[in-house]
């Protein structure tokens, strides 16, 4: 399958954008990824709901194989044969993907927005107290800025000798 083929597919549904994605490509309209191209396969974008209507078409959800397992990837199934042929329900169906697929975007975006759940103590509003360093830490963090300082002088004697000879 190539770009021209798929932008004639899909030209009933309006503009869409064709991309290099993967080892094939990304298909997607006002910013949304909604199908994807891979290994001479069309898989469509959709959630819980929509699962069933693949299935019951004899889909399956998008597979690949790691070097230790195989992943599904269950928001994504291959688009029934059938659909190629008539190009009103194609439309049908991209549309429900690229429902989907802007759902999935504003529950993603508004999860990042809250941010991480903090956790709550008693008396929060303190900072949390800071211990002093044990001797042996001390003693650790002495050891590596005199090793770090011995490093430096070392590379600026050789550095030093080096101009020296590079001079006469």
């Amino acid at each position: 399958m190539d770009r021209e083929f798929l932008a004639d597919l899909f030209a009933p549904f309006g503009p869409v954008t064709i991309r290099r994605m993967f080892s094939g490509f990304g298909i997607s309209a006002d910013g949304v990824t909604f199908a994807l191209v891979i290994r001479d396969a069309i898989y469509l974008r959709t959630d819980a709901d929509g699962a069933a209507r693949f299935e019951a078409e004899g889909s399956r959800p998008f597979r690949y194989d790691t070097r230790t397992k195989t992943v599904t990837v269950g928001s994504y199934w291959l688009l029934p044969e059938r659909l190629l042929d008539d190009p009103d329900e194609l439309v049908e169906w991209a549309r429900s993907a690229h429902a989907a697929a802007e759902r999935a975007a504003l529950s993603k975006a508004s999860k990042t927005k809250r941010g991480p759940k903090r956790k709550t103590t008693e008396d929060s509003s303190k900072a949390p107290k800071r211990t002093k360093p044990s001797a042996t830490q001390r003693k650790v963090k002495t050891a590596v800025k005199t090793a770090a300082s011995a490093k430096r002088a070392k590379t600026t004697k050789a550095a030093a000798a080096k101009r020296s000879r590079a001079a006469r």
